[in-house]
């Protein structure tokens, strides 16, 4: 599933800033912020999809990986030993499980020191500069962690204004939401259709480039669209109020959360492959050749966010309209139980594949069917269970709460980097049963979790389930 992350529930002002109705029946700040994102968004996967393929294909190549300044450091004390895709897969790895911590960080800097809109220019600047340093060989790494600490200043602070622009009562926030996740999907899907296509078919650094300037696009939106967003509340002004303090049952409830971390990171490894050892099988292996023109590999990223986006609205659908005809429908955990019996299916059509593919190219069925099951699963798991860390969390944590919940994202990240090492050397099939055991041990832990630990830890049975 190739989608942003939900947006959890945030604490809004007691009144809009701009409650004009200029866009779409919306604040115009809406508009201005989504495409914003969508800049960002589109720039990040951008990234993100050429990333392994320009890594095994191009800078890695002897005589060529030699340019990269502090590879050879990094291939000594880090990952000693690996070269090639393992070295690859070691390094999208690392570089996409950071992003999911720097946010954290990014967050308290913006809370602490820099303020909001100083501090996601900042993030827009960085990443820009990220994007245009991949134009260097010997820049390489540097580019990687300017993303990282670009991407750390941004993410977390504009979902948050969007809920800003409207009241506590204002009940058009969730549709604003809605809107804002369109934008962002639409720009996933495009993003491997314009980069990938100029990375792959024009050369690499046309694709980073091209992400740059889309970057640099948003930041420049952002500063145009200024009138028309919430105000910089900047620093926090120091309270006399006391901070909330924990409520009876709330140190259940966290613990809940952190038993739950573990189970979920152990959930996404197929999902997060598809970046990685996914993408270098496809090049590979997949019948990507239509009447004499090969398409680009990273298409397969746009298959599978095309395919995330309408199971995402297919599923919420279908138990809309389970819930209006039978009154019940599964609670968070029952939806994540079921996503992982997808996820499994999913990582099944991927082995059915590597096993039937005989002496010529794999067709594109199986891989297809691949991206539709585990969009499918990924559309029970992934905003379920983000609405399930949300509700688990005590007041006094919501935010530390979120961190702790994209915790499960780095530790998948780091665990595929290393998982991506064996592609080479570990029979393909057995490679994606090694993924299937991964759903398996995922499922196998969230029912026991509602088992034996549900009622005891969550401090309320679940009034949704059937």
């Amino acid at each position: 599933m190739t989608a942003a992350e939900a947006t959890p529930e945030l604490d809004f002002p007691e009144e809009a800033v701009h409650d004009d109705r200029a866009f779409l029946g919306h604040p115009k700040g809406l508009g201005f912020l989504g495409m914003v994102e969508a800049c960002e968004r589109f720039s990040y996967y951008s990234m993100q999809t050429l990333l392994t393929l320009y890594m095994v294909k191009y800078l890695l190549l002897p005589g060529r990986q030699e340019s990269v300044i502090g590879l050879a450091w990094l291939k000594t004390h880090i990952f000693p030993g690996l070269e090639g895709q393992p070295l690859a897969s070691e390094i999208f790895g690392v570089y996409t499980a950071t992003v999911y911590l720097t946010p954290i960080l990014g967050g308290i800097l913006a809370d602490l020191l820099l303020g909001r809109r100083a501090a996601l220019i900042a993030g827009a600047l960085i990443m820009s500069l990220g994007h245009f340093l991949m134009a260097f060989e010997s820049a390489f790494l540097f580019a990687l962690i300017s993303l990282v600490v670009g991407v750390g200043l941004f993410k977390g602070n504009i979902a948050s204004q969007v809920g800003e622009l409207y009241g506590p009562n204002d009940n058009r926030r969730a549709m604003a939401f809605q809107i804002f996740y369109i934008f962002i999907n639409v720009s996933v899907i495009a993003a491997p259709l314009v980069s990938g296509t100029l990375g792959e078919k024009v050369g690499w650094h046309w694709g980073f480039g091209c992400a740059g300037v889309v970057m640099v696009l948003g930041l420049f939106l952002y500063i145009f669209a200024r009138p028309w967003l919430p105000a910089d509340s900047g620093k926090p002004e120091k309270s006399a109020e006391p901070r909330a303090k924990f409520q009876p049952g709330d140190g259940p409830r966290v613990l809940a959360v952190l038993v739950l971390v573990p189970i979920m990171a152990v959930s996404l490894l197929t999902n997060q492959e598809i970046f990685n050892a996914y993408l270098v099988w496809a090049d590979q292996q997949f019948q990507l050749t239509f009447f004499g023109t090969t398409l680009p590999t990273s298409w397969m990223i746009t298959i599978d966010a095309t395919l995330s986006f309408s199971m995402l609205v297919a599923v919420a659908a279908f138990w809309a309209w389970i819930g209006g005809r039978t009154g019940k429908e599964p609670d968070e955990l029952g939806k994540m139980l079921i996503g992982c019996v997808f996820i499994i299916g999913g990582g099944l059509c991927l082995y059915t594949a590597a096993t039937t593919q005989g002496s010529g190219k794999i067709g594109l069925f199986w891989p297809v069917m691949f991206h539709l099951v585990n969009s499918i699963g990924f559309a029970h798991l992934l905003p379920v269970s983000l609405a399930l860390f949300t509700r688990l969390a005590p007041r006094a944590l919501n935010a530390s709460i979120i961190g702790i919940y994209y915790l499960s994202f780095f530790g998948a990240n780091l665990a595929v980097g290393k998982i991506g090492t064996l592609f080479e050397t570990m029979p393909t099939p057995q490679f994606w049963l090694l993924h299937v055991a991964s759903a398996v041990i995922a499922l196998v832990g969230f029912g026991a979790f509602k088992l034996f630990l549900a009622d005891r830890l969550m401090g309320q049975p679940d009034t949704a389930s059937g």
